[in-house]
């Protein structure tokens, strides 16, 4: 996965450095140490400083040999690398007949870089890159450096505060610093604050010196020249968005290709695809925030590309190097970047031409000018032997055939209603979002946000703008979506190398997986989800507990109906009256789902979460469960058994919080630990379940508010996200 988005990380060590400081210089000022009392119009009460700050700050700092962090160095290093790497791709960008905008702002980067450079010099950075930089160590914790110096100051006794200061002898320092910040471990919760009796002869001060502190969310530089600053950052914001999107795709092509090359279930594929679509999505909320209305793709992509594309292409370049054993870098290859391509230029042409086009009249059925254009798509169309524009054209008539698909499914029960009599919904003021009043309505597993948010697009009276309706994101779950296809059929894209080609995957089927876990056709004994809710109605009457069961079992068949019906199928195969044949029918009506392996793969995600839920929802209304582990337990601690059964025994050592109180297994007092784990009957703790379960079954608006298992007894997902936590390195927190 990538790391940080560029802007934020840039942001956040511009908002540290600063940090450290206004707030290192305020404490200089404030001191008396020279015997004068600093004015207190020079003390920084705001937060903020301009970038010409920056040198009046640094300078006060050396002058007084206040010790630098190794961290304030790197943070150095790392703005004026995020600065630089801007600039000189946009500089790039310039040609003669560039506009003032742009010119005013490289300019403004220029400045603000050798000002950067300027402050470093002044802190003793050159002496410290010569000395110290190699062999600093990079795993310290910036926070953790940074907020040391508030605690630090904490003590009444300003004399004898040196004496603590001391004893800091970890790292490597600068020239410049004669001390060494102390690096102070994190506890858990706060702890008072301790101060030091003041000497003999010395009167206390009182004042608080954590009031004088800036707060870090107060701190914010001001660009020297106003708005021109402003453009700069936001030039910043665009590149790292338009980075990340990138380096995403190219990790998600990766996965996609495991799916169809090397068996990978499409469901984890799925799962990840969803989390770098949330990735963008996060990332544009969070860096747009500083410029609001101007976050749509075609802002940001007119941005970049200063309003030109041709004259973009090729502007930006992407070159490779190998390391020699000196550790030297020798440039291998270098090559112009497809931008139409890395940038998901393509993907958002696609996206908005069909909606266009659908807008035209809204009838389910491309335009006739549309329809020539597509309709000799041939899944199979050999692409190895084809030219880069020969595929590009095959993906873009996939695209729109596709997206007709999803959007006729999407609506077809509005559009089914408005044939009924007394009905008749506007189109275009009907709510399709997937939490809107038609979400009850099951027609599609996986990609229900995606579809309620093109179809509402679409739906929109012709002639209405939607490209401010068009969001990163959209763009690149469409790019998702289209690669996941591509890539099963043996095209990849790479920055470096482009067009990718071998030859299509022999069982990368899209609906392998989904296939495996329903089994509709039966064609293993006793697996998959449809033979398994067969055999528990089946059980269930032999015991003669349907009827106690009976409504529950009626949800677990719904579900089952449902994923015969709209998980990997669609009943849009067959044909629907009033909703227009699936555009891939001269080849497979099912192409929906048949030509998406992301499709199936985030539908089988959603798939096994709700099977998951209906499950534990299952053990939690049963009682065999619990008291088949108790039972096991109790045997094996009796020495009953010679040894413990093993499914029993891993139940137990995975979830133990789930079946034991306080996660501990009983070596006696079998009944009262029972009745500790599930609680006395009539007790308080029972009453309350129960009414939350009620409560859950008449305001539920959908399946998993339905089978939400935040209430649930028996909940693995704690213990899961522990184990997970664990195995990634970090220390899960303990179970109340």
């Amino acid at each position: 996965m990538v790391l940080q988005n560029l802007y934020l990380s840039y942001k956040r060590d511009t908002k540290y450095l600063l940090y450290w400081m206004i707030n290192v210089s305020n404490r200089l000022l404030r001191s008396t140490t020279d015997g004068e009392t600093q004015s207190a119009g020079s003390v920084n009460t705001t937060g903020q400083s301009t970038v010409n700050g920056l040198i009046s700050m640094s300078k006060l700092i050396s002058q007084h040999k206040e010790p630098v962090p190794n961290v304030i160095y790197r943070l150095f290093g790392s703005i004026i690398q995020a600065r630089s790497l801007v600039s000189t791709t946009f500089q790039e960008l310039m040609g003669p007949d560039s506009d003032e905008e742009l010119k005013r702002s490289n300019e403004c980067h220029r400045h603000f870089i050798n000002t950067l450079r300027s402050a470093f010099k002044i802190l003793g950075g050159e002496e410290w890159e010569k000395t110290s930089a190699a062999t600093s160590d990079d795993t310290e914790d910036v926070e953790q450096i940074l907020f040391a110096n508030k605690f630090q100051e904490l003590s009444v006794d300003k004399e004898g505060a040196s004496s603590d200061e001391d004893d800091n002898v970890g790292q490597p320092q600068s020239p410049v610093a004669a001390r060494k910040v102390s690096r102070k471990p994190r506890g858990k919760g706060k702890k008072a604050r301790k101060y030091k009796k003041p000497k003999k002869g010395k009167k206390q001060d009182t004042q608080d010196p954590a009031t004088d502190e800036i707060p870090i969310e107060s701190i914010r530089i001001i660009e020297d020249n106003g708005d021109v600053g402003l453009v700069t950052d936001y030039l910043l914001a665009v590149y790292s968005t338009v980075k990340e999107w990138a380096d995403l795709r190219a990790y998600t092509q990766s996965l996609w290709r495991e799916v169809a090359y090397e068996g990978l279930n499409s469901a984890v594929a799925g799962a990840v695809s969803n989390l770098t679509i949330s990735m963008v999505k996060r990332t544009n909320a969070a860096i747009f925030v500083d410029f609001p209305g101007h976050d749509t793709y075609e802002t940001i992509m007119n941005t970049i590309t200063r309003g030109n594309m041709d004259r973009a292409q090729g502007k930006f370049r992407l070159a490779l190097f190998a390391l020699d054993p000196d550790g030297e870098q020798h440039s291998q290859k270098e090559t112009a970047v497809d931008i139409k391509e890395q940038f998901l230029i393509h993907a958002y042409q696609d996206l908005r031409d069909f909606v266009l086009d659908f807008q035209a009249n809204r009838t389910g059925k491309p335009t006739k000018a549309m329809q020539a254009k597509i309709s000799k798509w041939d899944p199979n169309f050999n692409l190895e032997r084809a030219t880069n524009e020969e595929r590009v054209n095959w993906r873009r008539c996939y695209t729109i055939k596709w997206l007709y698909d999803l959007v006729n499914v999407f609506s077809s029960i509005v559009v089914q209603r408005n044939t009924v009599r007394g009905e008749k919904h506007v189109y275009e003021n009907v709510d399709w979002s997937a939490s809107g009043p038609w979400s009850v309505h099951r027609v599609l597993f996986g990609l229900n946000e995606f579809a309620g948010d093109i179809t509402s697009m679409a739906m929109k009276k012709p002639g209405t703008d939607i490209t401010k309706m068009i969001y990163p994101h959209h763009v690149f779950q469409m790019q998702c979506i289209v690669d996941s296809f591509t890539v099963s059929r043996g095209w990849s894209l790479s920055a470096l190398h482009g067009h990718m080609l071998e030859a299509p995957a022999k069982k990368g089927r899209a609906r392998r997986d989904v296939d495996l876990f329903l089994d509709r056709q039966n064609k293993r004994v006793f697996a998959g989800y449809c033979q398994t809710v067969d055999l528990l109605k089946q059980i269930l009457e032999k015991d003669g507990k349907m009827a106690q069961h009976k409504d529950f079992f009626e949800i677990i068949k719904i579900a089952q109906l449902d994923f015969v019906d709209f998980l990997g199928e669609h009943k849009y195969t067959t044909g629907l009256d009033t909703i227009p044949p699936s555009r891939f029918a001269d080849h497979n009506p099912n192409g929906l789902q048949e030509y998406s392996p992301i499709l199936c793969g985030v539908g089988l995600e959603e798939g096994l979460e709700i099977a998951y839920r209906i499950g534990m929802f299952l053990w939690e209304r049963m009682p065999e469960p619990t008291l088949m582990i108790h039972l096991h337990n109790a045997v094996v601690q009796k020495g009953y058994l010679f040894r413990p059964v093993g499914l029993c025994a891993t139940l137990e050592d995975l979830f133990k919080h789930t079946f034991f109180a306080q996660g501990r297994k009983p070596k006696s007092e079998f009944v009262d630990a029972l009745l500790a784990s599930v609680g006395q009957p009539g007790s308080r703790q029972a009453q309350a379940q129960r009414q939350a379960i009620r409560y859950r079954r008449r305001f539920a608006e959908n399946v998993h508010q339905l089978f939400d298992l935040e209430i649930n007894q028996i909940n693995f997902q704690e213990e899961l996200h522990a184990y997970h936590l664990s195995a990634s390195g970090v220390e899960p927190r303990g179970h109340s």
